[in-house]
């Protein structure tokens, strides 16, 4: 019997999920002090011709109109962040420093000064001459302030270089980056594009209007800052009412404005989330109506993005933060501790925490176990840490966790301790705990998720109790969901069929995104109903999952639901075309629905959106394998692994298509490589076997196996490989123990029954 043969590269190979989680942040800023009214940004407006187009939609009134009835809410908001979230440059609104001011990072010079009433600067163009611009908007106030300058085809564009508000100077936003004019980040890309990046929550009733075509945009907004109704939504329909004379008793907020004092901690968060969170967008524009994933899917706390315990590294927006928390589940909102219209804390130091947490019982030294009243004694020092984004805004992690020292120690994320006792160890921490504490710690869901972190087989139970858990905050069962479905040899599909029908919309959502890359007749039942989710994210990420199927692949009942929920999709992928993920995503569809060149034109576009996107680089080169284009897809590989030379799966993919090629010896150092550099994926381990076998290197090859069998015991295609091969050298024995062990586990595979079979006649016979 022949051994089983290298498989197609293609199909070999895990795809990258068709629903690409962008990892683009949305730029923050933080403004403050006297903005320019309604009437006077629509005045300047008329008066200059680089400024975005202004929608004036009849139902939004301006914020000039809140203000007789809403003397302290306005009061409140007027110079709050919000209301500095954007302005147009003038002496008024601009901070930093123009008079001939040089500042240079990284051998790139920028050099800032006046030219009339125009704030100008100079420095390094998209073409990488040094070119001048005019400063058209300020973005944010403080603690640092951006500025924005008018491009060709609609597009504003950021400078990287910001000024520090609190310390009066300009800096860099990427001090320690040498950043390619070809580069995502670069400030004349997509990175620091405000269309992209930053207008969706920077200002009011916001369409993005992005022209795929041309490369376009014809970005819209009724308001420029974050004004009244870009929370509370259009208010002539309010207005009108109060001004009708109608029975004020009769009135009811919910019927006429939205976000009102009346909502539900889950309510509340979902409306302040749309900003506050790091998140794909599937529309353009907030309609205020429907739920908060119809418009948008939050980011899970995956490692990607977050420490393995769920703790903010990546700039996560407080929302996927604030839903782990207690906190969060006991009803607490945004507004127990915020000033909703000034934003502005409540009260100061522990008063604060005090409302719901019992002073003489938490705020002591038998609790904390400090000295004094400082910043030692301070709850957010312990329960609240923070990162520094953008520089020099430091914000707070909202998940208000527990310290836990004991899991810096196996998963290197950080603790409150020694963040402070910066001098002592993890070690340290964790036994000054014990002694404090005693030495069980209060069971969390970081248990499993740090485990799971590790994509190893036995964090398998801890992270399926914790999905089944409906106690524990849904973002991280839907990230156990996630962690799940990367552990090699996925076989449950029970598990994901729960998960699809589980009431949490981002459980559903994750599950979807897990088993995208099954082939389609187990995934099509698991995800069929899902296309008439009551989400809208839900179906657009379900017709994305079946995206390869056509209307007569279905039946009447869900025939209907699935051309829906593609129209959706579609829409998706054009609101998103200007993401380098976005284009990677039509690309992908494009494949799936047989339309190879308009894929690769997207993945092309991919590229030139950020040259350094090896994503899409990547799947370019699997669409040239299945063209039969091999010498095209090396030199695409060889590309990235130039730019990423420690990035495991990019060899892991190399070594399959020299496979493929028969260049045996080049793939099987290019699986070595990917062995070494990610020594936890059996597949890399069950691959370089094979192409071992088939060099007639027996002994090499059965080592190979035999670590890939250490690395995960559960994958089956191992113990198929080493029966067929000790089969092929008679050696019976051992090819039993392995053809026994297939057929334990799936004993009504006739395939396995009759391997068993050959291999007892064998060993009959020789005896």
């Amino acid at each position: 019997m022949k051994a089983q043969p290298v498989k197609s590269f293609f199909f070999l190979l895990i795809t990258v999920s068709f629903i690409f989680e962008f990892a683009y942040l949305f730029q923050s800023c933080k403004p403050k002090e006297k903005a320019e009214s309604f009437s006077q940004e629509t005045s300047e407006n008329n008066q200059q011709s680089d400024l975005v187009r202004v929608n004036h939609d009849p139902n939004y009134l301006g914020d000039q109109n809140c203000k007789s009835c809403h003397a302290q809410e306005f009061s409140d908001w007027k110079n709050s962040h919000h209301d500095r979230a954007m302005a147009i440059a003038n002496d008024s609104t601009v901070r930093a420093n123009f008079n001939n001011t040089e500042f240079e990072n990284r051998g790139i010079r920028s050099k800032f000064y006046r030219q009339d009433e125009k704030f100008m600067v100079n420095t390094e163009g998209p073409d990488g001459s040094y070119q001048d611009y005019q400063i058209i908007y300020t973005f944010g106030y403080e603690p640092l302030q951006q500025y924005i300058i008018a491009f060709p085809n609609g597009k504003f564009q950021c400078l990287r270089t910001a000024w520090d508000t609190e310390k009066g100077k300009w800096f860099d936003l990427y001090p320690d980056l040498d950043v390619d004019v070809r580069e995502w980040i670069h400030w004349t890309k997509g990175g620091l594009n405000w269309n992209t990046m930053c207008s969706d929550c920077h200002s009011t009733n916001v369409k993005k209007n992005y022209n795929n075509k041309t490369d376009s945009f014809d970005t819209e907004y009724s308001i420029i800052n974050v004004s009244c109704e870009a929370c509370h939504g259009p208010s002539k329909k309010h207005v009108d009412y109060m001004q009708s004379g109608a029975d004020a008793s009769n009135y009811k907020a919910d019927e006429q404005l939205y976000l009102t004092n009346s909502l539900s901690s889950k309510e509340q968060v979902n409306e302040c989330a749309r900003c506050h969170v790091r998140r794909t967008q599937f529309v353009d524009g907030y309609k205020h109506k429907g739920a908060f994933m119809d418009y948008y899917a939050p980011q899970i706390i995956s490692d990607e993005f977050y420490y393995p315990d769920g703790q903010i590294l990546d700039e996560d927006y407080v929302f996927a933060s604030f839903t782990q928390s207690k906190m969060y589940h006991n009803g607490v909102k945004c507004s127990n501790c915020h000033n909703p219209h000034s934003l502005e804390l409540k009260a100061k130091g522990n008063i604060l925490c005090t409302q719901c947490h019992t002073s003489n019982q938490y705020d002591t030294k038998n609790h904390h176990f400090h000295e004094g009243d400082n910043a030692s004694t301070q709850c957010i020092n312990c329960h609240m840490t923070g990162q520094t984004y953008m520089g020099n805004d430091f914000r707070r992690d909202h998940s208000f966790r527990i310290p836990r020292p004991d899991q810096s120690i196996k998963y290197k994320t950080p603790n409150a301790c020694t963040q402070c006792h910066i001098d002592k160890s993890d070690e340290w921490a964790a036994s000054t705990i014990e002694k404090w504490y005693g030495k069980t710690r209060p069971a969390h869901f970081s248990d499993a998720l740090t485990l799971g972190s590790t994509r190893l087989p036995e964090s398998k139970q801890g992270l399926e109790k914790l999905l089944k858990n409906e106690e524990e905050p849904a973002i991280a069962r839907a990230t156990a969901l996630h962690y799940l479905s990367q552990l090699p040899n996925l076989q449950n599909l029970d598990l994901f069929s729960y998960a699809l029908s589980n009431k949490e919309p981002i459980v559903r959502y994750t599950a979807i995104r897990s088993i995208m890359d099954l082939p389609t007749n187990l995934k099509k039942p698991l995800i069929s109903p899902l296309l008439s989710d009551s989400i809208k994210s839900i179906r657009i990420s379900a017709a994305s999952a079946l995206a390869e199927l056509t209307q007569n692949d279905f039946e009447n009942a869900d025939r209907e639901a699935f051309t829906k929920a593609k129209q959706e999709y579609l829409i998706y992928l054009n609101v998103n075309a200007d993401f380098p993920g976005g284009q990677m995503n039509l690309g992908q569809y494009y494949q799936k629905t047989n339309k190879l060149k308009d894929a690769e034109k997207a993945y092309s576009k991919a590229l030139e959106l950020d040259y350094f996107f090896n994503a899409a680089r990547m799947n370019l080169a699997y669409l040239y394998n299945m063209e039969g284009r091999n010498e095209d897809a090396l030199n695409l590989f060889k590309q990235v692994i130039e730019q990423e030379p420690a990035y495991a799966p990019v060899y892991y993919s190399t070594g399959l298509l020299l496979a493929e090629m028969q260049r045996l010896d080049e793939a099987s150092e290019y699986l070595e490589k990917a062995a070494n550099l990610d020594s936890n994926d059996a597949r890399v381990y069950y691959n370089w076997g094979l192409t071992l076998q088939k060099q007639n290197k027996i002994t090499e090859a059965e080592e190979v196996f035999l670590k890939g069998l250490k690395v995960n015991p559960e994958f089956l295609d191992i113990d198929y490989a080493l029966t067929i091969m000790y089969m092929q050298q008679n050696q019976y024995k051992k090819a039993k123990k392995y053809a026994e062990k297939l057929i334990s586990i799936q004993p009504e595979n006739a395939h396995f029954q009759q391997i068993i079979k050959m291999i007892n006649d064998n060993l009959y016979t020789d005896s």
